[in-house]
């Protein structure tokens, strides 16, 4: 099935490698916050927080796993590019 002609802009290549890299920050940036829900979670129980504490020590863990992760997946990504 032929695409129409005005679907595309007027690059013909694939995404960028800045657009790579922004993917790539994006999916490590989900998958720490995943592992960070879990660990910080899991961990935070052990330590008997609860309420309000628990929700601010499980939040700040998953935002820096999310960004630790995140980063490096970019770098990866960039170094492939």
């Amino acid at each position: 099935m032929p695409l129409p002609s005005g679907s595309f802009s007027s690059q013909q290549g694939g995404p960028t490698c800045f657009d790579k890299m922004k993917t790539g920050f994006t999916i490590g940036f989900c998958v720490g916050m995943a592992s960070g829900a879990l660990f910080g979670g899991f961990s935070a129980l052990r330590y008997g927080l609860r309420g309000r504490e628990l929700i601010n020590n499980v939040g700040k863990v998953m935002i820096q796993g999310g960004g630790t992760f995140g980063t490096f997946m970019a770098i990866g990504t960039g170094i492939r590019c």
